[in-house]
């Protein structure tokens, strides 16, 4: 009796464990159901004897099969099971990321202290301020704004709060780098601000911290290194060691071949007569050099000024003007260009007979001294001659007792000839003649052959008067 009761207990169980397989079975082929020649899960076929509702029975009746929340109704499936499916689908909508990766985000939101962008995660990246590269003065809100796409480097797909770390310094850092390794085996030039001035050269802004020697800063020694503070300049890179952070570049090389180029095009096409404009870089006592582009220089001789005298080049020009000159002489061999700065001006003799005429007083200037007379401006570019004789009315010993250079005077015309260039003046003639006085006349003398002094009239009455006393005298 008891191994009876013992078998039975034994096949019970058994065919609850069928059943609670078969059960198992349904929930996990939702959208496969199992049909009734279908394996079970241990790959043995169900019996064709065994009724159709033995089988809905056991999964109604399975008490394990509540408890995972599976329904019975076709097409239903666990809760917990369509849960796990969606957010595994839902994961999958979101883009994968790796820290030490650059991607494209997009501004969403601007702070004080922070930026964030969306990259496409299932979270917004976050990039803290000193993470974005700024320059000083620089503030989150003058660099970006909400919409800009941006590279960005990934540090950590989620930190303490949940949001990806970002940087844009290292995404920046690195497309620097990238940029640079490329330009330098091209020999590509690059654009950079010059951010300060330190000993040796200066520091630029190329993505990276780069150095300019002063040595390599133009074709020439360049004293005041200052200047170029906050200026874009044109460099090549000549140096390059990302390990070291290392980055120096050369304005030199740059300017040098522009220089070649310039130097070139200029003396393959200039001929004289040509107008050309140019900048005034140096000034010597003989004249100006002027580049006339590119580097390539002329020079503007202290003669070719003006068309009045110009007694040192700082009196007509200053260093860094613009002018238009024109191209005199062109020497190849030499590599030497003449230029002229009056040939760009109105010839004033040109029209000097409607401005002066013969008989006019004008107002003038002393310009030189000479020994037979005086050179007298009237305008610019329209000198003339006071000769020594029309200085004044009197003898003249030498000019410079009457007019010194830089003296402001009136003079007469008394010549002019446009076609020889020449005006004759006169200081004297602009002058009033002076009035002539009359003599005052003469007391009658008597003179004594036996005296060197002569007598007048008046001598004599006082001698007469002095003989009649006496006469008198004697009388009484």
């Amino acid at each position: 009796m008891t191994e009876n009761h013992e078998e039975r207990a034994r096949q019970s169980q058994v065919a609850a464990a069928k059943e609670t397989e078969e059960a198992l079975q349904a929930v996990a082929s939702e959208d496969n159901p199992i049909e009734e020649a279908d394996v079970t899960p241990q790959g043995e076929a169900q019996s064709e004897e065994a009724p159709a509702g033995d089988n809905d029975a056991s999964l109604t009746d399975a008490p394990h099969v509540a408890d995972t929340g599976a329904s019975t109704d076709e097409g239903e499936v666990s809760p917990s099971i369509d849960q796990s499916q969606q957010m595994q689908e839902y994961d999958q909508t979101f883009i994968e990321l790796e820290p030490g990766t650059i991607i494209r985000g997009k501004v969403v939101q601007i702070s004080n202290d922070e930026v964030m962008v969306d990259v496409g995660y299932k979270s917004e990246g976050r990039i803290p301020l000193h993470e974005l590269g700024l320059r000083p003065g620089e503030t989150p809100d003058s660099v970006l704004s909400v919409g800009d796409e941006i590279d960005v480097y990934i540090l950590k797909v989620e930190d303490a709060e949940g949001n990806v770390l970002l940087s844009k310094r290292r995404a920046d850092a690195r497309a620097a780098w990238e940029k640079l390794t490329a330009l330098k085996e091209s020999g590509g030039v690059i654009e950079a601000v010059v951010t300060e001035r330190v000993k040796g050269g200066l520091l630029v802004d190329v993505g990276v911290r780069g150095f300019v020697p002063a040595s390599h800063v133009d074709r020439n020694y360049v004293e005041d290194l200052e200047s170029y503070v906050g200026q874009t300049i044109r460099m090549k890179v000549i140096e390059l060691d990302r390990q070291r952070n290392n980055v120096v570049l050369s304005r030199k090389e740059v300017i040098e071949e522009e220089y070649e180029r310039a130097k070139e095009e200029a003396f393959s096409t200039l001929r004289e007569g040509d107008i050309v404009k140019g900048v005034v870089r140096r000034l010597t006592d003989f004249g100006a050099f002027v580049d006339i582009g590119g580097g390539v220089e002329g020079l503007l001789h202290v003669s070719e000024m003006g068309w009045s005298r110009v007694e040192h080049p700082r009196d007509v020009l200053s260093e860094g003007d613009e002018i238009n000159v024109m191209v005199l002489a062109v020497d190849k061999e030499k590599e030497r260009i003449s230029l002229s700065l009056k040939e760009t001006l109105p010839d004033p003799w040109d029209t000097v007979d409607e401005r002066f005429h013969v008989g006019d007083i004008v107002e003038a200037t002393v310009t030189r001294v000479v020994d037979f007379g005086a050179f007298v401006k009237l305008e610019d570019g329209v000198e003339g001659l006071v000769h020594i004789s029309q200085l004044a009315n009197r003898h003249v010993n030498t000019p410079s007792e009457v007019v010194q250079p830089g003296d402001e005077v009136k003079v007469k015309i008394v010549s002019l000839d446009k076609a020889a260039r020449r005006i004759g003046l006169s200081i004297k003639d602009a002058q009033p003649k002076p009035q002539r006085q009359e003599k005052a006349p003469r007391e009658q003398t008597f003179s004594d052959p036996n005296r060197d002094d002569s007598i007048t009239l008046g001598d004599v009455f006082e001698d007469l008067q002095s003989y009649f006393r006496t006469v008198d005298s004697d009388d009484n």
